[in-house]
């Protein structure tokens, strides 16, 4: 595999483990400080910056905690050049259903999340 594939999964493995555990510890070494969080999943915009953001993941009991099981995967990867790629994920974070697209850049020596759009349905 490709050291640049290889980070980027790594990367989403944290991110997993940060929404499954509501870590923000963990999420804030993910996203990059100036991150954007956005949906229209509601039909109308929400868009956070991290400091928005992670204080709802704070609150929030984790997936973990409550003895929910781990759903997550990786959908696809794709690089646009040498220091871009978008990842498309999904996760559930009970009652919803997540679908990711999540724009990854290599800043400073390390990937991270720069946008996370998303689209959420209830759980069935």
């Amino acid at each position: 595999m490709d050291a640049g594939f290889d980070a980027v999964v790594a990367l989403l493995e944290d991110y997993f483990d940060g929404l499954h555990h509501s870590d923000t510890a963990i999420l804030s070494r993910v996203f990059h400080p100036q991150a954007m969080y956005a949906t229209v999943s509601d039909g109308t915009l929400l868009q956070w910056s991290m400091a928005e953001y992670f204080p709802v993941v704070d609150r929030r009991p984790s997936p973990a905690s409550k003895g929910e099981p781990r759903e997550d995967r990786i959908v696809s990867i794709a690089f646009a050049g040498p220091v871009t790629a978008i990842a498309r994920v999904e996760c559930a974070i009970a009652p919803r259903h997540f679908i990711d697209l999540l724009t990854c850049v290599k800043l400073d020596g390390r990937w991270q999340v720069l946008a996370k759009v998303f689209h959420a349905e209830r759980l069935t």
